[in-house]
């Protein structure tokens, strides 16, 4: 699947259906920013994709998928509550999704429209304390019984109260109150501290992946 400006997602696939897959995109004329799969398969379409365009591929991110096994809120829990965002918090979440999308060098660029739609169905937590928020956890829409964590960003000048795992726990404790039946998240594996809070609360890895941004070719 592929979600402009998104790399394309593959599952695991044999090297011939990567292969033939590249072709079709390519020979449809369908620009591609990049790839996003486990290791081989995503290195066999990169290889597949420069044969057929030219463009070459750069590692991007190593990234570990999540999924929530028994949910362990942290103790102690630092102070405050979670308190979910509304149109009154949208300027402070879009400040928080552009920084968030700075720091991980996200591929999507900054999206008002995509905070519209997660604040239009309660998609954004706030963690507050003294009723001030410092933390942040987003949530997707259920699909298919499973919803995926995303983002979490706490300003740095925050970080290391406990805050951003307060904020993940109260999310994912909503989507399983709502009925969920997977909670998932995925990390970047450059990023030791994130990786080992969200085992602390109960997430367990299920997969790693890479994502490759593929360099636009010259002109001839």
């Amino acid at each position: 699947m592929q979600t402009p400006p998104f790399p394309v997602v593959l599952t695991r696939m044999p090297d011939d259906a990567v292969t033939a897959l590249a072709g079709t995109l390519a020979a449809a004329g369908r620009p591609l920013p990049g790839v996003n799969a486990d290791g081989a398969a995503a290195d066999a379409f990169a290889d597949a994709w420069r044969g057929r365009t030219g463009a070459a591929a750069e590692l991007h991110t190593r990234t570990r998928l999540y999924r929530l096994d028994q949910l362990t809120p942290p103790r102690p829990a630092p102070t405050g509550s979670a308190h979910v965002a509304t149109a009154a918090d949208r300027n402070l979440v879009l400040a928080w999704f552009a920084a968030f999308s700075r720091e991980v060098h996200s591929l999507g660029g900054d999206r008002p429209d995509a905070v519209d739609d997660r604040l239009s169905y309660g998609g954004i937590t706030l963690w507050e304390t003294g009723g001030t928020p410092v933390s942040m956890a987003g949530v997707t829409r259920p699909v298919a019984g499973m919803v995926r964590v995303g983002p979490v960003y706490t300003p740095p000048e925050l970080r290391g109260r406990g805050y951003a795992g307060a904020a993940t726990a109260a999310v994912s404790r909503t989507a399983l109150d709502d009925g969920v039946s997977e909670v998932l998240l995925f990390t970047d594996l450059a990023n030791p501290t994130s990786n080992a809070l969200y085992q602390r609360i109960g997430y367990r890895p299920i997969e790693d992946r890479i994502v490759l941004t593929f360099n636009t070719p010259p002109d001839p």
